[in-house]
């Protein structure tokens, strides 16, 4: 008789698929690169199968990993569905929000202007410049930079976002994305069209914010941030970086009153605050 496989050992699996590196899953599961790649030639040699291509460019899934990596996805959706079930019964539904660096900060700064503690719903806020995964439940709204694509995806547009240069009078570097952090369109274009001039480089544009602000380097902001931030505006908006602003969430679950209700506090807000930031 065969002994089932730990769900958990499935569960780091799948954290390593999605982001294809041992650090990025380190980062979620809260277990060290050494004891991820153990458990994972474990797993390997206990399916008999190959999962993993190992190379320069970190993990990535093998045919018979994609497979599981789609069984596994099955278990954490149904996982998620009990530990919401969970929380519907332990009072306010806890909604998880994803949305990139800057929206997310504003979105927990300013929570008190589209919440309030007697609410049916309660935000969770979660950083991160690439899309989480809806349909597995690992967020229950995003708020993205595009119409969702997806058949079963529903999506509200909020506003648009516009982007330019800011900086300290006079200085004429640029502050860039580390190698491993430029996946925002903004670090992209700074990459593009000054990466010569760039003089020092940080993986969090917050960071960046704050060597701007000490004079070290230019930086592109969107407008609702850099506006506000102390410096100069130093350029026109940005058309190649300006974009539409979705509010997107699985067609299933927006009719949950939990989640209809924060869907219906943020739409307003975001577009309320974004409108009065283009220039």
């Amino acid at each position: 008789m065969q002994v089932p496989i730990p769900w958990n050992d499935l569960a780091l699996f799948a954290a390593i698929a999605r982001h294809g590196t041992l650090a990025g899953a380190a980062t979620e599961t809260g277990m060290s690169s050494a004891t991820l790649s153990r458990r994972m030639t474990a797993l390997e040699s206990r399916l008999g199968r190959r999962l993993f291509r190992h190379g320069a460019q970190g993990y990535a899934v093998t045919d018979d990993g994609a497979a599981l990596l789609v069984r596994a996805g099955r278990m954490e959706a149904a996982a998620a569905d009990v530990a919401q079930w969970q929380a519907d019964g332990a009072g306010p539904t806890r909604v998880r929000i994803s949305a990139g660096a800057w929206t997310a900060q504003t979105l927990a700064a300013d929570v008190r202007q589209f919440w309030s503690p007697g609410a049916a719903w309660i935000p969770e806020f979660v950083h991160c410049d690439k899309d989480m995964d809806i349909a597995r439940r690992e967020i229950d709204i995003g708020v993205r930079n595009r119409r969702p694509e997806q058949p079963w995806m529903a999506g509200r547009r909020t506003a648009r976002v516009d982007f330019a240069v800011y900086g300290r009078p006079g200085v004429s570097g640029w502050i860039g994305a580390t190698s491993d952090a430029v996946s925002t369109p903004s670090a992209r274009w700074v990459a593009q069209h000054h990466g010569a001039d760039v003089v020092t480089t940080v993986n969090d544009p917050r960071l960046g914010l704050e060597l701007a602000r000490a004079g070290v380097g230019r930086i592109v902001l969107p407008c609702f941030v850099g506006d506000g931030s102390g410096l100069d505006r130093l350029s026109d908006r940005i058309d190649a970086l300006s974009h539409d602003e979705w509010l997107v969430c699985h067609h299933d679950a927006r009719h949950g009153p939990a989640i209809r209700d924060a869907l219906d506090a943020l739409g307003a807000w975001l577009s309320s605050r974004l409108s009065s930031n283009t220039p």
